[in-house]
């Protein structure tokens, strides 16, 4: 789309992409690669926590600066670096959302249960915090290793605590996994939310009936009121015969961030980049752009979706939510 505008400075835009595995050591391998061999000019960070955890220092070594535009590990942007920005709001405020919804039909208790990595830890940890702040009590925390299948121990011991909301910090395998065996073991909440995973169209595909109710946070959805989102939405359908999710259209952000301080600066000149990135201030189709001085985003904050007939529909806050939120949810008989 750059390209058809007429290219930046007077240049047409390339795109090099590698697949990094999922992988961080092979994602710092790609990086190096990206810098020394193909002499690239900027840099747009991979999917994951854990991976741009460890490219982001390859940023810094190169002052060069990297979008990380999927990566809301707060603790990547704690360690000093000056060339790294986020695009995604924090983990920690993921379930802000979710929270308030609770605390406002009554909620006093909640449970956390997380994937010993570094996003979901980040959430865990940001949601006491937000949860002890707004009254409520945390009777359940418990982490589990990455790859678990089996949670059925994991939750006896929460159902045991009676929460009357339970969070969960997750990808997609265990939001499903966590879904399923919750039902098997009658396990039911007032309200129940995982983080990545439970906003994806897979995860009401592959639940039917039994991710109705469930709650997701979520920085975006087609439909949002930004500028361009329509055309964006039109755009990548048109490409990919779906809707996008919110990964694709953080990494679409990302690169409309880049366009925009390099237009602003007249140049590539990297320090001039940087500085515009850390000050710039813009809404496009993902929201508001805005980072403090470590690059961490202060301009947006997380939604909250609800599942409900199938289907993704934002619920927090109240001035874009589709509907209002269903709290206490049903029994799992009546979904």
């Amino acid at each position: 789309q750059v390209n058809e505008r007429g290219g930046l400075l007077g240049r047409p835009v390339k795109l090099i992409i590698y697949d990094d595995k999922s992988d961080p050591a092979t994602g710092i391998r790609l990086y190096e690669k990206l810098v020394n061999e193909d002499k690239v000019e900027l840099l747009l960070g991979p999917y994951s926590s854990p991976v741009s955890h460890a490219v982001s220092t390859i940023a810094d070594k190169y002052r060069q600066p990297m979008i990380l535009p999927v990566a809301a590990t707060t603790a990547i942007f704690q360690r000093g670096l000056k060339y790294i920005f986020m695009i995604l709001a924090p983990a920690e405020t993921y379930m802000e959302g979710v929270l308030d919804i609770a605390v406002s039909r009554g909620a006093r208790t909640v449970a956390i249960a997380y994937e010993d990595t570094a996003f979901p830890k980040a959430v865990a940890g940001g949601t006491a915090a937000l949860a002890e702040r707004r009254g409520l009590r945390v009777v359940f925390r418990e982490a589990y290793p990455k790859g678990n299948t089996d949670f059925s121990a994991l939750l006896t011991k929460a159902k045991a605590a009676n929460p009357d909301v339970f969070i969960g910090g997750t990808l997609f395998e265990d939001a499903t996994a966590l879904t399923r065996q919750m039902k098997e073991l009658d396990f039911a909440p007032k309200a129940i939310a995982f983080t990545a995973g439970s906003d994806l169209p897979e995860f009401g595909k592959q639940l039917g009936k039994n991710a109705e109710y469930i709650f997701a946070p979520t920085p975006w959805e087609p439909g949002m009121p930004f500028p361009g989102a329509k055309e964006f939405v039109e755009a990548y359908r048109k490409m990919w015969n779906q809707d996008p999710v919110y990964q694709a259209a953080a990494g679409y952000a990302g690169a409309l961030v880049f366009e925009t301080a390099i237009r602003r600066v007249g140049s590539l000149d990297r320090e001039k980049i940087r500085e515009t990135l850390l000050g710039l201030e813009e809404t496009n189709m993902f929201g508001t752009y805005k980072v403090d001085e470590r690059g961490v985003q202060v301009g947006r904050k997380m939604n909250a979706l609800q599942w409900r007939d199938g289907k993704k529909v934002v619920v927090w806050p109240k001035a874009i939510a589709a509907t209002d939120p269903v709290y206490p949810a049903p029994s799992w008989r009546e979904r």
